[in-house]
């Protein structure tokens, strides 16, 4: 395998990763991560960490990040938020 096929199937489970974790649950928002009963505390940081990243930002709308399979884009503030109340909920 060369560089470059290494490279895109990197690309592409990094780009599926959150997705294969939310197969199957009614995740539509960042805050659903942090509800649902179906994640443990690691599964949902790890969306939350994902949905959070670069790689799912909008184009020419930096602020706006949606992960695929979500019905629409969200803030980083929500995805952020959501982060706060999992610690909250979790490491207090």
């Amino acid at each position: 395998m060369d560089a470059t096929t290494f490279q895109q199937l990197a690309d592409k489970a990094v780009s599926i990763g959150p997705v294969v974790l939310m197969q199957g649950l009614q995740l539509q928002r960042p805050s659903d991560v942090v509800e649902t009963s179906a994640l443990s505390v690691d599964d949902k940081r790890t969306i939350l960490a994902a949905w959070a990243s670069d790689l799912y930002s909008l184009d020419s709308r930096p602020a706006l990040r949606q992960l695929p399979g979500t019905p629409e884009a969200v803030s980083i503030d929500d995805v952020r938020d959501a982060l706060i109340e999992l610690d909250r909920r979790y490491l207090s």
